[in-house]
């Protein structure tokens, strides 16, 4: 690592990026949200490039492609963009507010979201227990604009709470594990992730006993695995998730140990396990004390998100304020 990392968090406030800045302030600069500079920073996310690229192609009923379905086309669609919106610090306008009502159209009696609108009673009365990855990841900006409270967002963390695994720990997916003998969690690992990353996000204050317990065991879970070590070899042997070792940003319903050490962290986690994490991201960070994006969605969203195998404040930026807290534990 470099130790010297005042050339790269200056790199991170610079002008190119205002939501890593904004996140720069926060996290690495230790900024209070109420601080003046970070108000005037957020504000300016909202004229950033990659945000009005995306306002832009909202439609003025407040959803993204197709009314009826959230999710597709993948990475287009209003699900994936409130969730963009959000990890770049987006503030809550009544143009958000209108995507987000769009999205609750879609959730169930359950509290649980389907990708499609209901067209009948019997269809807002589906019991489906599936997609984790999906509810995770509409908890995460449900919270970050504002609706943590609202009953609708409530209900959702009630079936959250309902459907999950006790005995095994995680929620069951149907396209998790494609085959059973290659893993080692029995339910979803990656869908796990972003609900708890959700979790991550919600103040202490704010965390109920049922939300507590479940990070407790998914913590545990992950550090089981050392992170990445979740796949198994053919003789009962772990082996590395290899694409865990290419850092991406956005990740959607995908991750990688970057992320994953970005939310053991902010729940202040700290366990020898996390070790061969660390010691990844030392590693590939390069001479000038930046990260490269390795993994992208570019070519898919409305607006690309950097450049790949370039310099990546983005990664950077998580990179860093997981070894600032690391080290700081």
């Amino acid at each position: 690592m470099v130790l010297d990392a005042h050339d790269s968090i200056n790199w991170l406030l610079g002008l190119d990026n205002t939501s890593v800045r904004y996140w720069t302030l926060l996290d690495l600069n230790g900024k209070d949200v109420n601080d003046l500079e970070v108000i005037e920073t957020q504000q300016e996310i909202m004229q950033s490039k990659i945000i009005t690229s995306i306002l832009k192609a909202q439609k003025p009923e407040g959803y993204w492609f197709h009314e009826e379905d959230m999710y597709l086309p993948k990475y287009k669609a209003t699900t994936h963009q409130l969730l963009i919106l959000a990890e770049h610090g987006a503030t809550r306008t009544p143009i958000i507010e209108k995507a987000i009502e769009q999205v609750y159209r879609f959730q169930r009696n359950s509290g649980h979201f389907l990708t499609k609108i209901p067209k009948s009673e019997k269809g807002r009365d589906s019991v489906v227990k599936d997609g984790c990855c999906f509810d995770g990841n509409i908890l995460y900006y449900l919270n970050h604009f504002g609706y943590l409270e609202d009953p609708r967002t409530q209900k959702l963390l009630d079936f959250i709470y309902d459907y999950y695994d006790d005995e095994n720990t995680g929620w069951k997916c149907r396209a998790y594990p494609i085959n059973p003998q290659a893993v080692f969690p029995i339910n979803c690992y990656m869908g796990a992730i972003k609900i708890l990353k959700a979790f991550s996000w919600i103040p202490e204050s704010k965390r109920c006993f049922e939300m507590k317990e479940i990070i407790f065991k998914e913590t545990e879970k992950i550090l089981e695995n050392w992170v990445f070590k979740y796949l198994r070899n053919p003789d009962g042997t772990r082996k590395d998730k290899a694409g865990w070792k290419r850092f991406g940003f956005p990740l959607f319903y995908q991750s990688d140990l970057l992320e994953v050490m970005d939310i053991l962290t902010r729940l202040k986690i700290k366990d020898d396990r996390m070790q061969g994490s660390i010691n990844i991201i030392h590693e590939t960070q390069q001479k000038d004390g930046k990260w490269l994006l390795k993994d992208t969605f570019n070519g898919k969203m409305w607006v690309d998100v950097e450049q790949k195998n370039k310099p990546s404040r983005w990664i950077t930026l998580r990179a860093m304020r997981v070894l600032r807290k690391w080290y700081k534990f």
